[in-house]
């Protein structure tokens, strides 16, 4: 990449930021638009949302191309002021249900935070992204469900609450409302922010074409004596205001749209933890179109139910989609530049610089971050003793956010370009054979494909070739119930060992599972794979399980019962004097005070020199999620997990530090990386 290269490249992200958008027109909104033109229409030309053009009333009146016509041979009458009204009004109600970017602005009126006048609601550039999300499930007929993790100072939570409103006043009637603020004075604020747009909302538009109403009706009133609940007449829905503060003024009852805001902030109270206050807010919430749930906040560490919701998002365990928006997503976090050229090289320059924060600014611009962008963060950072806290106030991605005491263990920027050469894996499925356990466990092993299978797959067993010490196989013993730990299965390929390259993750099984079965699996797919060694990680089967039961079996005695069906067992080894006073093996490799801060720092060197390939995109947000607690110890931050990671400390460390050089025992022609395998071929 050359310095006139990155100036291209921040012209057109800059181009791309800044691009013209009118809701008025429709003009570079969002949704997909088709040009529509009609010139006695008072917007002549406009760029309606694509799923308008098949309202009867919108295609009519583009067929005979004007609205004069239209009243003239569609209505049989003399277009006169007041029909032309009509017929204005009726399409103005139709591009209000269908163009929400639209009726926001012409009828939406915020506080000005500048001060001043109220002004109208015009979609900023993260805003636009947050609807089009929301948009999107709508148009899908899908219930609206997200989960919305913020940078500060952009109106995400403003956005959301107009939106609800937007579906109670133009979608359906009878649709309530509840919204939900960490504090009394977000919740009065919320109320508010409700009562000024009613205020200042049209009279007609409230109502149908052919409803009867007084241009003096009240548009909005108390309900019940209630001071936490608004009620909307023309609509006939409610819209219900509570704290967490209070969580039995926060019950949802029959509330279609719930949104839950600054949710990280929530506090147990003496009855009520967080979980049950939105379990109770969003109680009455169908799973159907047009209903709405909605949590968003800015993060407040780990550990907290926000956080756990966020990585079910992420993790694809929620009815939530994730969205994260950082702060350089927002136009007001840029600086201009006096010599781009300048700039630019200096920041090219400092790539790899992590003493001056230049590795991170690179990183930035890597993320998609503009020069003028960059230019921002690095002179506001000036106010800022550590680095850390300036990048948990304004983060850049998720990981930031939720920022907590620990030090990060592997270099982000390293860890990152090892994402690069993830991809989804070529199968999923699972492994079985003759029987789950004992000398039937390796008797006609077999893969078969399910989508929903433990085991994934990036490249088949190569037998082709015939090479000694090519796979190596891990297993981290996690949990048997689903919200403990994983248990994790990793093959690794070390064939192009042979010729000076990387060895690469081909294969992983997760999930949970007894261990004296997840013991058996790992044999299993250690077979599958050329029967290569096996290294099972031991703590577990040695601690926590020494004194149970399982299935019939002493844990400590497993490791010795599958050394006597496969051979190919890890060892610890053993001393001199160990051998001669014939001390029995030790089978697995045990992870504790010595040997886990001797693997973690060679997984550290592994990441940093970029010496093997990762296929999987969740091993990089282990790696991304992993400190150094203030005791020294190591460990994932809290709701995170390791489990994955530790197969590749423990496997990495013995592919390079104690296993010999994979050898051809027959050497063939082919030197292909690694075999091609069809369908036909895996079972």
């Amino acid at each position: 990449m050359t310095i006139n290269d990155i100036i291209t490249e921040n012209e057109i992200r800059n181009k791309r930021n800044k691009a013209y958008f009118n809701p008025l027109t429709g003009e570079g909104s969002i949704l997909c638009r088709t040009k529509y033109h009609i010139p006695d229409y008072p917007i002549p030309t406009q760029y309606l949302p694509d799923d308008m053009l098949s309202v009867p009333l919108v295609k009519k009146i583009k067929r005979c191309g004007s609205i004069d016509t239209f009243i003239t041979k569609e209505l049989k009458t003399v277009p006169t002021p007041d029909v032309k009204d009509k017929v204005i009004k009726s399409f103005i109600r139709i591009r209000c249900k269908y163009d929400f970017a639209y009726w926001a602005y012409c009828y939406v009126k915020i506080k000005n935070k500048e001060g001043g006048e109220d002004i109208k609601f015009l979609l900023n550039r993260p805003q636009r992204r947050l609807i089009e999300k929301l948009e999107c499930m709508r148009l899908a007929e899908k219930p609206i469900r997200l989960i919305l993790l913020k940078a500060r100072q952009w109106g995400g939570s403003t956005a959301v609450q107009i939106y609800m409103a937007w579906i109670q006043l133009c979608h359906k009637k009878s649709l309530n409302s509840i919204i939900v603020g960490h504090v009394r004075d977000t919740s009065i604020e919320v109320k508010g922010m409700f009562t000024k747009l009613i205020d200042s909302y049209p009279q007609w538009l409230l109502h149908g074409p052919t409803d009867e109403y007084k241009e003096n009706d009240p548009k909005i009133c108390g309900f019940e004596g209630s001071q936490s609940i608004n009620f909307i007449p023309a609509r006939n829905c409610k819209i219900k205001v509570g704290t967490a503060e209070s969580p039995e003024g926060a019950r949802g009852g029959d509330s279609s749209l719930a949104h839950c805001t600054e949710v990280a902030f929530w506090k147990k109270t003496e009855n009520k933890t967080p979980e049950q206050i939105v379990k109770s807010v969003c109680s009455g919430v169908l799973y159907k179109p047009l209903t709405v749930e909605i949590f968003e906040s800015t993060a407040n560490g780990t550990g907290n139910f926000f956080y756990d919701e966020w990585k079910r998002a992420k993790e694809g365990e929620s009815d939530k989609i994730p969205l994260f928006i950082a702060w350089y997503d927002i136009d007001m976090y840029t600086l201009p530049i006096e010599d781009t050229t300048s700039f630019a090289s200096w920041l090219y320059e400092n790539r790899n610089n992590q003493s001056t924060n230049g590795a991170y600014y690179w990183w930035l611009w890597e993320k998609g971050a503009t020069l003028e962008a960059i230019n921002w963060y690095i002179e506001k950072s000036k106010g800022y003793k550590d680095h850390a806290d300036m990048a948990s106030e304004y983060p850049s991605d998720d990981i930031e956010a939720f920022k907590t005491t620990g030090a990060k263990v592997f270099d982000m920027y390293k860890v990152e370009e090892l994402r690069k050469n993830t991809k989804p894996p070529l199968f999923t499925g699972d492994i079985s054979a003759d029987g789950a356990e004992g000398a039937e466990a390796i008797n006609n092993i077999t893969f078969t494909p399910d989508a929903n299978g433990l085991l994934s797959i990036w490249d088949m067993p190569d037998k082709g070739i015939a090479v000694s010490h090519r796979y190596l196989t891990i297993v981290d013993i996690g949990g048997r119930w689903k919200g403990a730990d994983y248990s994790v299965i990793t093959v690794i390929d070390r064939y192009w060992l042979m010729y000076g390259d990387k060895p690469v993750i081909v294969a992983q099984w997760r999930g949970h599972i007894d261990h004296d079965l997840l013991a058996w699996k790992s044999v299993q797919i250690a077979s599958f794979y050329e029967d290569s060694l096996l290294v099972i990680e031991s703590n577990t089967l040695e601690t926590k399980d020494q004194d149970r039961h399982l299935d019939g079996y002493q844990a400590p005695f497993i490791l010795n019962q599958i050394s006597a069906i496969y051979p190919n067992l890890y060892s610890r080894k053993q001393s001199d004097l160990d051998i001669r006073n014939q001390v029995p093996i030790k089978y697995g490799f045990h992870t504790n005070v010595s040997t886990k801060p001797m693997i973690i720092s060679h997984l550290i060197k592994i990441i940093r020199e970029g010496a093997y390939i990762e296929r999987d995109n969740e091993a990089i947000n282990e790696y991304l999620e992993y400190e150094k607690k203030p005791n020294g110890s190591y460990g994932a931050t809290p709701g995170s997990h390791d489990d994955i990671l530790m197969t590749r400390a423990i496997g990495l460390y013995i592919c390079f530090c104690e296993m010999p050089i994979p050898a051809e025992i027959v050497h063939t022609k082919s030197k292909r990386r690694l075999s091609s395998t069809t369908e036909a071929t895996i079972i």
